[in-house]
């Protein structure tokens, strides 16, 4: 893996504040992010940003998250975030958010429609006001965070959503009445319309043909997909290099980005092949083992490798950031007691490791070097000035000035 296609060259043309070159200097340039996605789930932000700042154990875990990952998926699940109606959690919602971008966190909110985790209280309103609900709700929560959410997940699950009979629910209900491809539309309309600079995100567990065919019907349909989320909650053992490759063909197709949204890989034992609804599987304990631990970072480490190797592929997110969060699993890079785990230490040798780039150069008699390196911000010193520079385009010259 060469992962060449991550990386640029460019020409830094240096001068001083007066705007004459610093020629025949020896600077270092260390690269302080990507532009790649490393993402996790960062649910724990909310806590930690809304009260628990001064506690030691939510400290330790949001540093330990903030040194691995720069981009961040956030809840909006709509029975959550607005338990009842007219009473949404803005406020700690907002808090979260804005500490995480006031450390470098590019950020996500997870989902904007979705037929699980949906307001109980919508189910009073016919089908027609339920609609209109949830474009509001769309409009509200896409116009509100602009500028600090720019990337939404809009619809979650939409393969299944029509045929969903676990239980009843409103969005169901308006997607069996209006048809798949005409709601996608409409809740992508009002995404768009709240926020025009916003990425946005159809998101799916299904990597099935199904999948494909349903973003073909919303594409001819005008529908301004762009990015296609992708899931891997791998509970009952790791696809493989065979099986991530199928999908990468499958999807890579469309031209747009590949974001590979929620990632789980289990540190204990997998979860029985003959579930079909992962949450089914209900155990009262599933503890990490260190078996299960060492095959957990084998399986975190071939698998980044192949994604970040892929062009399409512009976004990865790890789900459970620690052990028992979603259906208690040992999915997470940190054990329950905010020890790090081997996948934790092996993802950082990658992300901080092996894919980041940090150098030296010497300027000629114009004040100019060649650097080349991953895609990202970069921090340039000449041991008493400093300035910052984007290496994001190939054979480009980039002006700097150093203070």
């Amino acid at each position: 893996m060469s992962n060449e296609h991550r990386k640029a060259c460019a020409t830094l043309r240096v001068r001083d504040a007066h705007g004459n070159p610093i020629a025949d200097t020896r600077l270092r340039f260390n690269q302080q992010s990507h532009d790649f996605l490393f993402g996790c789930g960062a649910f724990d932000s909310l806590p930690y940003a809304n009260g628990k700042k001064d506690d030691p154990f939510c400290a330790d875990r949001m540093e330990k998250w903030l040194r691995l990952f720069n981009y961040g998926t956030l809840p909006f699940y709509w029975g959550r975030y607005e338990p009842e109606e007219g009473r949404p959690a803005l406020e700690s919602t907002m808090n979260a958010a804005r500490f995480l971008t006031g450390r470098g966190v590019m950020l996500k909110g997870h989902p904007l429609c979705w037929h699980t985790v949906c307001a109980d209280w919508l189910m009073q309103y016919d089908d027609k006001t339920i609609l209109d609900k949830q474009l509001a709700r769309i409009h509200r929560e896409v116009s509100a965070f602009a500028g600090v959410i720019d990337v939404w997940d809009v619809i979650n699950e939409a393969v299944i959503m029509p045929v969903f009979d676990r239980y009843d629910n409103a969005v169901t209900r308006i997607c069996k009445r209006y048809g798949r491809v005409p709601l996608i539309k409409e809740v992508f309309a009002a995404a768009k319309a709240a926020n025009p600079k916003a990425l946005l995100l159809i998101n799916e567990f299904n990597l099935s043909d199904q999948y494909a065919a349903l973003i073909w019907d919303c594409l001819d349909a005008g529908v301004p997909i762009g990015a296609i989320g992708l899931q891997t909650h791998q509970h009952q053992g790791y696809m493989g290099v065979e099986k991530l490759g199928e999908v990468l063909r499958r999807f890579e197709g469309f031209g747009l980005p590949l974001h590979f949204t929620e990632n789980t890989l289990v540190s204990g034992h997998l979860m029985p092949g003959h579930i079909v609804d992962l949450n089914d599987y209900q155990v009262s304990e599933w503890p990490t083992t260190p078996e299960g631990e060492a095959r957990q970072a084998r399986e975190w480490k071939e698998m980044l490798g192949l994604l970040f190797d892929h062009p399409r592929v512009e976004a990865v997110t790890a789900w459970d950031f620690t052990d028992g969060c979603w259906l208690g699993a040992p999915s997470g890079l940190l054990a329950a007691d905010n020890r790090e785990k081997p996948a934790y230490r092996a993802l950082e040798g990658l992300i901080r490791g092996d894919w980041r780039t940090e150098g030296e150069v010497v300027t000629d008699e114009n004040g100019c070097a060649e650097v080349e390196g991953f895609r990202g911000m970069y921090a340039l010193t000449d041991g008493t000035r400093t300035a910052d520079f984007r290496l994001g385009t190939d054979a480009q010259t980039i002006e700097i000035v150093m203070q």
